[in-house]
C-alpha cells in the first residue's frame, strides 16, 4: 500500500512539472502576439496557435484535476489502510505477548524481527544481551553455548527439539516456517512436565525391574545372564548360594575375571565350534552339591546359564545303583532261585544261584528265551503255568527238572506277575526252591508230626498269652504316646501363638512409642520449671520401663525361636566395661550403693553386643537385689579364658533357688522391685544368650553375704586403640555440627514425621518430611537438591522398604547421602544387608541421644558404622 501511494504523489509530481512547462510557452506566446512581429502573417499564426495552445492546457488542466482527485481518495484509503495494519500489527503484539511459551520471529534473511517479553526473559535471566544487531537462530545458540547454558540436547523431529539448561530447567523449542520465508521460535517451559515423566518413568521401570527381579530370584534354579561381550546382566539369589559370590561383585563384572574365585561354571557350555542351542554338564560343589549346569543361547549372541542343585536326584541315582548292587549281593547270596522273565519269555535278570543250577555262565541267560534252559517237553509243561501268569494270575506249582549235573530235582516254582498301570502284565517274577531234600525228609516228619503236634499246641497257648499281655502293653502305650504327642501340639500352639504376639507388639507398640520418645526429646530441650522437668523425668523413665520390658519380650522370644546368631569378633574388653560400669555408677549415684570397676588391658573373642547385654543384665539384677553395700565389675585371667565376674554384698541367693533363678518368670523377692515393673526374664536371658556364643555361666551365693556372676569369653587377638574417646569427644559439642544441617525424613506414619521434624528442628536442622519417594520428589529435586543426611523408616508403603528406598535415591546422585535406617525389625539379615550398603540401623524407639550421636558420627564424614563395642554400649544410653 505504501508503494501505490509513491508511485501516485510521483505521478502527480510529474503533472505539475508539465503544467508549468506548459504556462511558460503560452505566456511567451501571448506577449509575442502583443508586441506584434514581422508581419500581419505571423502574428495571426501565432495566434492560433495559441489558441490551440490554450485548449491543450485546458485539457491537461482537466486531467490534472482529475489526477488530484484520484490522488486525494487514494490518500484517503491508505490512511484507512494503515490505520488498520496498526491495529492488526498492536492485536498481533497483544496475542504473542499473552502466550506462555516465549515468541520469537525472524524474516526471510534469518533475522530476528521481533520477540515476545518471555523469549527475552529467557536470556535477560542468564545474563545474556539480545542487543547484537541482526540476530540469527544460529547466533543465538552460539551465544547459549558460549555462556554454558546448555547441559543436553534432545530429539530433532516434528515437534521441534529439547534442551537442558544448567540451571536444571527443561526448554522444549519448535521452529515453524513463514509463508514470506521467514522463521516463528517458540520456547516452552516444561521442567515440571520432564519431572512428572522423569518420576514415572522411574517408578515403572523399577516397578518392572523389581516385579522381574523377583520373578527370577523364585526360580527353583540358579540364573546367569551373560551379554555378548561376557558381562553380567542378571543374577538371581539361588545362583549366589551356589556360586559363593556376593551381589557387590557380581553387578557388570565380566565372566572370565568371575572365574577365578568361582566354584561353578560361568562360561557358555558348548561355545566352541558350532554353537549348539543348549548345553548340560554336571558339576559338584565344594561343599559336596551336585548342580547341572545348562547354556541356552540367545539370538544377540549373549547365553543364559541356568543351575539346577541336582543333589537329591544324584543321591538317588547313586543310591539306586547302590540297592541294586545290594540286592544282586542279596540275591545271589540266598539258596533260591530268582529270575525275572519279560512278556517275550526272555531273561531278564537272573542270580548266581538260578545261572549254577541250570549250568551256564554268569549272565548268560540274559536275553535268552526260557526254553534254552531246559528240554522242550519240559517247557510245554511249564507253558499253561506261563500263560496263566501271563493273564494276571500269581501261580505256584511243583515240576520235575533236570539240574546242570542232569540230576532230576523236585522244584517249587512261583511265577508273580509284574502289572503295569494300565494293568497289563510285563513281566514274571520267578521263583525257585529245590525240595529234593524236603521230599525225602517229608516221611520223616509225617512221623514226628504227630509227636510235635501237640507241643505246637502248647505253646501256641503260651505264645498266644503272652501276645495277649502284650498287646495289652501296646495299647496302654499307644494312648500315652497319643497324649503326649497332643501335648506337644499344644506347646507348639501356645509358643508359635506368644512369637507372634510378641512379632506385633513389637512392632505395633514400638511406632508410637518411638514417636513418644522423640516428643519427649522435643521436650527436655524447653525451657521448663523444675517440678515441671521432675514430670518430664518421671515420663522418661516410665517410657524407658515400657522400652525394656518389649524389648525384654521379644529378645526372649527369639532366643527361644532359635533365631539369634552370634556375630563374634576380637576386641578389647575395655570398650565395653568401661561404658557399662560409666552408666551403673551413674545409675548408683543417688543410692546407697557403691559401683566399682576393676579395668582390663585383656583382648576377647565374642560378639560384643550379646555380651553387653549379659554383663549389663547382671549388673542390674546386682543393683535390684543389693540395698545397700557394694558392687565390683571386673575381670580374672585364667588359662582358658577371661573370666567377666559382678559380685555384689546384696541379700544372696539360697542354695535351692540357684538353678531357678535362670528360669523365666522367676524372681528373688527385693524391695528394690517396688519401682519398676520387671518380668524375672533378665537371668533367663542371660542363660539362653550364653548358650548362643558358647560361653559359661557360674554362680556363687550365700544368704546374707551377696553373690558372685561370672562368664568365661574366650581370648581375642590384639587389636587397633579404641575409639570411644574419639566418639565421646564428637559427641560433647554437637550443636554447631547439627546447626543448619539439611536432613530428609522419610516415614509413613505422620506422627514420627511430625516427632522427627520437631526434634531436629530444636537441634538446628533443616527438615524435610515425606511419606514416600514419589511425595519427596514432588516436594524437591532428590538428584540435584543438596542434603547431609537421609532418615529412612525400613518398613513403608506398598511393600517399600527404606533401604530400597535410600538405594534408589542414591543411585541417581553424584554422591551418596549418607543414611540412617530406623526399624523395630532386629533381624541379622536386615543388619547385614544394611552393611552392605554402607547405612546405619536404629532400632525403635530411637532415644534422642542416640539419633543424635548417630548423626554427628555420619556429619563428621566417617563413612565407616561405629565400633561394634560403641553400638553395643550405645544401645543403653
Amino acid at each position: 500500500m505504501s508503494e501505490s501511494k509513491a508511485a501516485l504523489q510521483a505521478r502527480i509530481a510529474e503533472l505539475e512539472a508539465e503544467n508549468s512547462r506548459q504556462k511558460k510557452i503560452i505566456d511567451a506566446l501571448v506577449r509575442r502576439a502583443e508586441q506584434g512581429g514581422c508581419g500581419q502573417v505571423d502574428a495571426w499564426g501565432a495566434f492560433q496557435h495559441s489558441v490551440v495552445l490554450a485548449d491543450q492546457v485546458r485539457e491537461k488542466t482537466e486531467e490534472l484535476n482529475q489526477a488530484l482527485h484520484s490522488i486525494e481518495s487514494a490518500n484517503r484509503e491508505l490512511m484507512l489502510a494503515k490505520q488498520q495494519a496498526e491495529q492488526a500489527h498492536q492485536r498481533f503484539i497483544d496475542a504473542i505477548e499473552s502466550i506462555t511459551d516465549g515468541f520469537a520471529l525472524f524474516n526471510a534473511d534469518r533475522e530476528l524481527v521481533y520477540s515476545n517479553s518471555r523469549f527475552q526473559r529467557y536470556w535477560r535471566d542468564n545474563d545474556v544481551s539480545l542487543e547484537s544487531p541482526s540476530l540469527t537462530p544460529e547466533k543465538l545458540r552460539a551465544l547459549a553455548e558460549d555462556h554454558g547454558l546448555i547441559v543436553r540436547e534432545q530429539g530433532h523431529g516434528r515437534n521441534g527439539h529439547t534442551l537442558r539448561l544448567q540451571n536444571g530447567r527443561w526448554l522444549q523449542i519448535k521452529e515453524r516456517q513463514t509463508s514470506n520465508g521467514g522463521l516463528v521460535m517458540l520456547y516452552a517451559d516444561i521442567t515440571q512436565l520432564k519431572r512428572a515423566e522423569t518420576a514415572r518413568f522411574e517408578a515403572a521401570m523399577a516397578e518392572k525391574s523389581r516385579i522381574l527381579q523377583n520373578m527370577v530370584d523364585n526360580l527353583s534354579q540358579g540364573v546367569l545372564m551373560v551379554s555378548t561381550g561376557g558381562e553380567v546382566q542378571v543374577f538371581n539369589h539361588r545362583f549366589i548360594d551356589m556360586s559363593g559370590l556376593d551381589q557387590n561383585t557380581l553387578n557388570g563384572a565380566l565372566v572370565d575375571e568371575l572365574m577365578r574365585d568361582c566354584p561353578v561354571t560361568l562360561w557358555r557350555i558348548g561355545r566352541s565350534g558350532i554353537r549348539p542351542p543348549e548345553g548340560i554338564r554336571v558339576q559338584t560343589l565344594p561343599d559336596g552339591r551336585v548342580i547341572e549346569v545348562r547354556s541356552h543361547a540367545m539370538d544377540d549372541g549373549g547365553y543364559v546359564n541356568t543351575y539346577t542343585d541336582i543333589t537329591q536326584r544324584y543321591l538317588d541315582a547313586k543310591e539306586l545303583r547302590e540297592t541294586e548292587q545290594w540286592l544282586r549281593l542279596i540275591t545271589d547270596n540266598v539258596p533260591a532261585l530268582i529270575a525275572y522273565v519279560g512278556d517275550d519269555l526272555r531273561y531278564q535278570f537272573t542270580n548266581r544261584a538260578y545261572d549254577e543250577w541250570y549250568g551256564y555262565p554268569r549272565g548268560a541267560l540274559i536275553g535268552q528265551h526260557i526254553s534254552v534252559s531246559r528240554s522242550m517237553s519240559t517247557f510245554e509243561a511249564l507253558r499253561p503255568y506261563v500263560e496263566r501268569a501271563l493273564a494276571g494270575e500269581s501261580v505256584v506249582f511243583e515240576l520235575e527238572e533236570y539240574n546242570a549235573f542232569g540230576e532230576a530235582r523236585y522244584v517249587v516254582k512261583s511265577y508273580v506277575p509284574n502289572q503295569g498301570t494300565n494293568g497289563k502284565t510285563t513281566g514274571l517274577f520267578v521263583l525257585n526252591w529245590d525240595i529234593t531234600e524236603r521230599k525225602q525228609s517229608a516221611q520223616k516228619l509225617e512221623q514226628a508230626y504227630q509227636t510235635l503236634e501237640l507241643r505246637v499246641q502248647e505253646r501256641t497257648a503260651q505264645l498266644q498269652t503272652l501276645n495277649d499281655q502284650l498287646q495289652e502293653e501296646v495299647e496302654e502305650r499307644r494312648t500315652i504316646q497319643e497324649r503326649l504327642l497332643e501335648t506337644k501340639k499344644e506347646a507348639e500352639r501356645a509358643n508359635l501363638s506368644k512369637t507372634k504376639f510378641l512379632a506385633a507388639i513389637s512392632h505395633d507398640l514400638l511406632q508410637p512409642l518411638n514417636a513418644a520418645q522423640l516428643y519427649l526429646g522435643s521436650l527436655l530441650s524447653h525451657r521448663m520449671s523444675p517440678s515441671a522437668r521432675k514430670l518430664v523425668a518421671s515420663l522418661a523413665h516410665s517410657l524407658a520401663d515400657v522400652e525394656s520390658l518389649i524389648t525384654t519380650l521379644v529378645d526372649i522370644s527369639k532366643l527361644d525361636a532359635g533365631v539369634v546368631r552370634a556375630d563374634k569378633q576380637s576386641f578389647p574388653i575395655s570398650d565395653l566395661l568401661d561404658n557399662i560400669a560409666d552408666d551403673f555408677s551413674h545409675a548408683a549415684e543417688n543410692g546407697r550403693v557403691e559401683v566399682r570397676y576393676v579395668h582390663s588391658s585383656a583382648n576377647v573373642f565374642t560378639d560384643s553386643q550379646l555380651l553387653a547385654r549379659i554383663v549389663r543384665n547382671l549388673m542390674t539384677n546386682a543393683l535390684r537385689y543389693t540395698p545397700s553395700g557394694k558392687i565390683l565389675l571386673g575381670c580374672r585371667r585364667c588359662r582358658d579364658g577371661l573370666r567377666i565376674e559382678v559380685v555384689d554384698t546384696g541379700v544372696g541367693i539360697p542354695e535351692d533357688k540357684k538353678n531357678e533363678i535362670f528360669q523365666e518368670f522367676k524372681r528373688l523377692t527385693s524391695n528394690q522391685d517396688k519401682n519398676h515393673t520387671q518380668l524375672g526374664l533378665g537371668l533367663a536371658i542371660v542363660d539362653k544368650i550364653a548358650g548362643v556364643l558358647g560361653h559359661t555361666v557360674s554362680v556363687d551365693s550365700q544368704p546374707g553375704v551377696g553373690s558372685r556372676f561370672s562368664v568365661l569369653v574366650p581370648y581375642g587377638s590384639a587389636q587397633t586403640p579404641t575409639l570411644r574417646n574419639n566418639i565421646e569427644s564428637l559427641v560433647t559439642d554437637t550443636s554447631m555440627m547439627l546447626q543448619g544441617a539439611r536432613v530428609w525424613v522419610i516415614d509413613n506414619d505422620q506422627n514420627i514425621c511430625n516427632a522427627m521434624q520437631e526434634l531436629l528442628q530444636r537441634w538446628g536442622c533443616e527438615v524435610l518430611c515425606a511419606a514416600s519417594l514419589e511425595e519427596l520428589q514432588i516436594q524437591c529435586d532428590t538428584v540435584q537438591t543438596p542434603v547431609e543426611l537421609l532418615i529412612a523408616d525400613y518398613h513403608l508403603d506398598n511393600d517399600v522398604t527404606g533401604i530400597a528406598l535410600a538405594q534408589s535415591i542414591n543411585a541417581h546422585r553424584m554422591q551418596p547421602i549418607p543414611t540412617v535406617i530406623v526399624t523395630a525389625n532386629r533381624s541379622e539379615e536386615l543388619q547385614h544387608q544394611a552393611r552392605e550398603n554402607g547405612y546405619l540401623v536404629l532400632h525403635k524407639p530411637v532415644s534422642p541421644m542416640r539419633l543424635k550421636m548417630t548423626m554427628v558420627h555420619l556429619l563428621s564424614g566417617d563413612p565407616q558404622d561405629l565400633p561394634p563395642t560403641v553400638l553395643a554400649a550405645s544401645q543403653h544410653r
